[in-house]
């Protein structure tokens, strides 16, 4: 077992701040600085170093927290692998995931709940936040496991297929759209678009769209974006603006219709979604039994 010394070094180091730290662990400042200060006096080498206000590892602190991080997979497994010794559905750990909005409140949230129900003893989080922000918090060691839109360049990250959505146009009757089933590109100019922020996966798939159409978000008559997939349904719902959405965010909507869908001609927007992790960490137990449960759902409902 890592010693709890060694536990307020990885929360300082991977947050870089000793506010944040103190934060997530109910201690003090004073009392982090002390713990950091004694691996130090032990290492016999500074791991931190101020620049400012702000704190950086040193290379001993980069080469303390990579074997930090390996020592904690390692626990992570020998804890899952004894508890599971006499009954797999024993297992206990911790399962940290981040999700993009549109997996996190429409695809999700069947499977952890079943999956709870199967693992009580394996502590779930999920953070919900847009694809830039979920890698974000996956480099930086916050969750174990992500699933987002799209694949990005990095090589940092491993990628593994998990399904396809569909992301679609709708307006409410407040929008002189309403009366129309379709439209075609060159009308899609002429009408007011909200779009989704920078950084959400929506929008780079409609971007992504649209280039291949010959045209960018700019041709659009857009001046707002919404944070989160709500927010945009919401202000759909009152407002005359056409938007995009994802078709599993609108089924209500569609069926009550309070929102109707209009066809883009020759626009087909739509996106892969993938399990995500750092390299390294692709054997987490606990990863592995949730891409197994969730990749085993989604084909039981297909």
């Amino acid at each position: 077992m890592l010693s709890f010394r060694h536990e307020v070094f990885f929360e300082v180091a991977s947050l870089l701040s000793y506010t944040k730290a103190s934060h997530v662990l109910n201690l003090s400042q004073p009392a982090i600085s002390k713990h950091i200060k004694a691996l130090e006096d032990g290492y016999k080498t500074s791991l931190f170093e101020r620049t400012g206000s702000s704190i950086r590892l040193t290379d001993s602190g980069n080469i303390l927290l990579t074997y930090l991080r390996q020592a904690r997979e390692i626990q992570v497994r020998l804890e899952y692998e004894l508890s599971v010794h006499q009954d797999e559905y024993n297992a206990k750990g911790e399962l940290r995931l981040g999700a993009s909005t549109t997996v996190a409140l429409y695809i999700i949230p069947e499977i952890l709940s079943a999956f709870r129900h199967l693992y009580p003893h394996i502590h779930i989080t999920l953070l919900n936040r847009n694809s830039e922000n979920i890698l974000a918090a996956l480099g930086g060691n916050q969750i174990d496991l992500g699933i987002i839109e799209g694949q990005t360049k990095t090589t940092s990250f491993n990628y593994r297929y998990y399904l396809t959505d569909e992301i679609i146009a709708v307006c409410s009757p407040k929008s002189e759209l309403w009366e129309k089933d379709s439209i075609s590109l060159d009308d899609l100019r002429k009408y007011p678009v909200a779009l989704r922020e920078r950084g959400s996966g929506t929008l780079a798939s409609v971007k992504s769209a649209l280039k291949v159409k010959g045209l960018k978000i700019s041709d659009l008559k857009n001046n707002i974006s919404l944070g989160g997939t709500e927010a945009l349904k919401n202000f759909l719902l009152v407002d005359d603006c056409l938007g995009f959405l994802p078709l599993l965010s609108v089924k209500k909507e569609l069926a009550s219709r309070t929102l109707k869908r209009v066809f883009v001609d020759g626009l087909d927007v739509k996106r892969q979604f993938y399990f995500i992790q750092r390299h390294g960490s692709e054997n987490d137990p606990m990863g592995q039994a949730f891409v197994k449960y969730a990749l085993n759902g989604h084909n039981l409902k297909l």
